[in-house]
Formats: C-alpha cells, sequence, structure tokens
C-alpha cells in the first residue's frame, strides 16, 4: 500500500464552477470502479478521487469495499466477500495473480492506480479514442415503482448487471491504519446482480424500483457487461445510473 494523502475537493465549489451534482451522469464517458479499504492506509486519496469523479458528472463511479484488510486491526464497515470476489475476477480477466488497493478499474478493460484523477480521466479517453468506450447505449427511468431499463443494439453478447449502492456514507474509523479519520465514501456497492442477458439486440427490461431501497440516497448502475469463460468481469459495452428520486438517465 503506498502512503500519500490528498485533501478532498470541496464539492460546493465544484457545483459553483458548474460541474452536475453529485451522482449525476449525463452521457457517461466511462465507468470507473474502485477497490479499497477502510483499512487501508494509501487508500484515502483514492477515495476523495473518487468523490472527484462523482462530482465531475461525467464518469460513472463505483467503490467496492474488499475485505482482505480486515485483519489490519479495524473491519471495514462496507466490505464484504462479494466485492473482494469481483476484483479477483478481475485480476484474472487482466492476467494478474493478484489484487491491490487502491484499484481502478476502466470500463473492465484495464486498470490503474486509483488516487490520481488526471490518470484516470486520461484513461478513459484512452479507451474512449480506441473504441473501447461505451459503446452501446443504455439508459434507466423510474416508472412508478419500477425501473425501465433500455438497451440498444450493437454486436456481441453480454450480461445486464445492476450495481446497487449508497450514495454518501460517513465512517469514523477508531482502529488500523486509519485511526483517528473520518471518512466520505461515495457510491458505496452494496448488491451486484445480474438481471438479463443482452444478445446484440435492442430490448427492455423492468425491475421492481424497491431494490432500489427505501432511502432517496441510494442508486444503481446499470452495467452491460461481457464475461470471461469463468464468469468473471470483464469489457462494458455500455452503462447508465439511477438515482433514487430522479425520472431519468
Amino acid at each position: 500500500m503506498l502512503f500519500r494523502l490528498r485533501s478532498i475537493i470541496v464539492l460546493a465549489g465544484l457545483l459553483y464552477a458548474g460541474v452536475a451534482p453529485a451522482g449525476e451522469v449525463r452521457a457517461p464517458k466511462g465507468v470507473v470502479e474502485l477497490f479499497t479499504s477502510q483499512g487501508c492506509s494509501s487508500c484515502p486519496p483514492a477515495d476523495a478521487t473518487l468523490g472527484e469523479l462523482v462530482a465531475q458528472g461525467d464518469i460513472i463511479a463505483l467503490s467496492y469495499h474488499v475485505d482482505y484488510w480486515n485483519y489490519l486491526g479495524w473491519t471495514d464497515t462496507l466490505s464484504s466477500k462479494e466485492n473482494t470476489e469481483r476484483q479477483y475476477g478481475y485480476a484474472k480477466t487482466f492476467g494478474r495473480s493478484g489484487v491491490y488497493t487502491p484499484q481502478a478499474v476502466i470500463n473492465g478493460r484495464d486498470h490503474v492506480k486509483g488516487k490520481d484523477l488526471s490518470i484516470i480521466n486520461g484513461k478513459v479517453k484512452e479507451l474512449r479514442e480506441t473504441d473501447k468506450g461505451l459503446i452501446v447505449p443504455v439508459t434507466a427511468a423510474m416508472r412508478g415503482d419500477e425501473i425501465e431499463i433500455e438497451i440498444g443494439g450493437g454486436k456481441g453478447q453480454a450480461d445486464v448487471v445492476v450495481a446497487y449502492f449508497t450514495k454518501r456514507q460517513q465512517v469514523e474509523i477508531t482502529k488500523g491504519e486509519n485511526s483517528g479519520k473520518t471518512m466520505d465514501y461515495w457510491h458505496s456497492v452494496y448488491d451486484v446482480q445480474s438481471v438479463g442477458t443482452w444478445n446484440g439486440q435492442s430490448m427492455k427490461l423492468t425491475l421492481p424500483g424497491k431494490l432500489m431501497g427505501k432511502s432517496k440516497k441510494d442508486g444503481c448502475a446499470i452495467l452491460l457487461q461481457t464475461s470471461g469463460p469463468g464468469g468473471e468481469p470483464a469489457a462494458i459495452l455500455g452503462a447508465t445510473i439511477l438515482m433514487a428520486g430522479r425520472k431519468k438517465y
């Protein structure tokens, strides 16, 4: 783990500068999945970077808290074995023998260290310019008590994956390598479900809206994601985000 801290950018200043409200993504340029841990001393700068990406408004930014650093003295309150398994799945996709934090996976196609905003944005731009961006249109809307998902046409086959997250959580860490810190965590994923299969044809899906939770702080990202021979996550072909209380993205 690396040792460097950076303060969180003041979101109010970003909004004043004309950046989209946190969580609001219009025509996303890419998907960034940050694998992080409350027990990792080098993760706070990456967690702050994810907050910047959320405020930036043109990236679907998700945070997955892993559980393999819990032995260091602090059990990450947002961690799960499923998040760890997803990261190991990406490791297999990338031909890696191990995992690390903070790791930012971009469009399910490549990865970089998760703390540097310019590097992450640069990788998103690079993938877009080499036809490895979000090439299949995906939209979602709340219709009464249901979530309606529309996916455009294209080539190939992929799963329709829904990642449910909490918009923002503040955690006071009292033990471990980050003891004494009070951290803001954005878009922390608590459940990932595969809800359908896309075969290149335009399609619509309807899901019960109650899956997003009762609080307006919750949301979900819809990912059109390919998978490897063992079911491991791979390239994301299209994506959108839907916040509770908002009508459409």
